[in-house]
């Protein structure tokens, strides 16, 4: 099985601009994250998808590969998409271009989860709810599955809603699930995912995956231990370079 990961990565950001090519540790923020994908067993190929070219020039400069891309992508789907359609890959693997701490083990977990469930269209990775701010927040995403593992839903709001009590979060297995953001497609099933319109559930809830479950697609969800941080705000950046430099003082010491 061939397995390609492109890295979509736009330089526009409302709440970080310009952070694929913040740079504190000496690194670009995207070659930690090319460099954290490319340390996965199962990836063949690693590409960054965008539409700027500073990043190109980035990319280029440690040796990465990339992928100029159109500016009018609505979403990161898209433009990984727009790659697939370039590359022979059985699998394509969309890692977010923000997320340098994504272990390479979680890509070839996603890759397993396609070959051990031939029906799934796709494999995404959840982890329990950690408490309850984070299962009544919006900005954490829940998602809930069947016996098989696949997903029924994904939603901002609380699922499954406890009617009576709390929520215990602390049941095993675990039932309260915290949705991941990477993505593992069949190559085939993204590019007609791509072709669909979005999805009404998709618009209320914005979530793009809604968009998969509404034309009937299937999704194969993983179980990780914890949630890898991704880096959306100054705050983030600040925390994944003081993370960066105490691994690499236990390194050399």
């Amino acid at each position: 099985m061939r397995v390609a990961v492109v890295i979509p990565a736009r330089f526009a950001s409302s709440r970080l601009p310009g952070k694929p090519l913040l740079r504190e540790t000496g690194k670009y923020l995207i070659q930690h994250v090319y460099e954290q994908a490319a340390a996965a067993k199962t990836a063949s190929l690693v590409i960054v998808a965008t539409d700027d070219e500073r990043i190109r020039a980035a990319v280029e400069g440690f040796g990465g590969n990339v992928v100029m891309t159109r500016a009018d992508h609505p979403s990161g789907t898209d433009r990984v998409a727009e790659v697939a359609r370039g590359i022979g890959a059985d699998v394509v693997v969309n890692v977010q271009g923000d997320e340098p701490q994504l272990e390479p083990a979680a890509i070839d977990q996603l890759v397993g989860l396609l070959v051990a469930d031939p029906g799934s269209d796709m494999a995404t990775l959840a982890t329990p709810l950690p408490d309850r701010e984070s299962y009544l927040s919006p900005n954490v995403v829940k998602v809930v599955c069947d016996d098989r593992g696949r997903a029924l839903y994904f939603s901002r709001s609380p699922i499954p809603m406890t009617r009576d009590g709390e929520p215990d979060l602390a049941a095993r297995p675990p039932r309260y699930l915290q949705h991941l953001g990477v993505y593992a497609y069949r190559r085939a099933f993204l590019l007609r995912l791509a072709g669909l319109p979005p999805h009404p559930l998709e618009e209320a809830e914005k979530l793009e995956q809604l968009r998969v479950l509404g034309a009937g697609g299937t999704i194969q969800v993983g179980r990780v231990a914890q949630a890898h941080r991704g880096v959306d705000t100054p705050a983030d950046y600040a925390a994944f370079v003081r993370a960066y430099g105490e691994r690499r003082s236990r390194r050399a010491a």
